[in-house]
């Protein structure tokens, strides 16, 4: 799959940055291949698709610490280099900028597992280079060209996730005691559908519900 092969220098220079002395890299438990087993903890990186690994993290979890780290992207630099020699043609930096909140994304597909007593989730902030090349193989929307690696640069700021509390503090203390998914939007300065992938995870985790309406807009509030 491109996906995974594009994410195999970051996947790994993760791997190297939380290795402590002493840790086994790549090795097995309960039938399971994990990123980094240090003593008693096991640390996975999941640079994406959350859903994927759902199934492996549950079973992890019965017996297991679990750090699961991820990685969000906060500057980009694309590197477009020759498909025949692989010499860098230009260097540019996106206007993309990845936020905390990106992390709701994958979420979505684990709620049921974030409180789980056993888990410690980490969002790595990093910096990274894209490489990209025009071979034509790649996705249409780039116009062929490929993502072929992504390099960690940096890793700018970590935050780590255990309870419930840690969660509730990204919402913004101006919201209002209930509020919809447009108010959380506009005060975190997010997209609509993103506040709903917040405001989705949340909920199915237990930490908000639902309280009623305004007009077309669902309402909920924390607790």
């Amino acid at each position: 799959m491109i996906g995974t092969q594009n994410e195999g220098s970051l996947h790994a220079s993760l791997k190297e940055y939380y290795r402590q002395p002493g840790d086994i890299c790549e090795g097995h438990v309960d039938g399971y291949l994990i990123d980094v087993i240090q003593p008693g903890r096991l640390v996975e990186i999941q640079t994406r698709n959350f859903s994927a690994i759902k199934g492996k993290l549950a079973n992890l979890l019965q017996n297991h610490k679990v750090q699961l780290v991820h990685p969000i992207t906060v500057r980009r630099h694309i590197l477009r280099v020759a498909p025949e020699t692989g010499e860098v043609l230009s260097r540019r930096k996106s206007p993309k900028r990845g936020s905390i909140y990106d992390l709701f994304a994958e979420l979505v597909s684990i709620p049921h597992l974030l409180l789980h007593p056993n888990l410690t989730m980490e969002a790595a902030l990093v910096v990274e280079e894209e490489i990209r090349c025009d071979d034509g193989q790649g996705s249409w929307r780039r116009r062929g060209v490929s993502i072929v690696d992504r390099l960690l640069v940096e890793v700018v700021e970590t935050r780590t996730f255990h309870s419930g509390g840690d969660y509730l503090a990204l919402l913004p203390e101006d919201l209002p005691t209930q509020f919809t998914n447009k108010d959380l939007a506009g005060s975190l300065g997010i997209a609509v559908p993103k506040a709903r992938m917040v405001t989705y995870t949340l909920k199915h985790a237990g930490l908000i519900r639902e309280v009623g309406k305004r007009g077309a807009e669902i309402l909920h509030q924390v607790g």
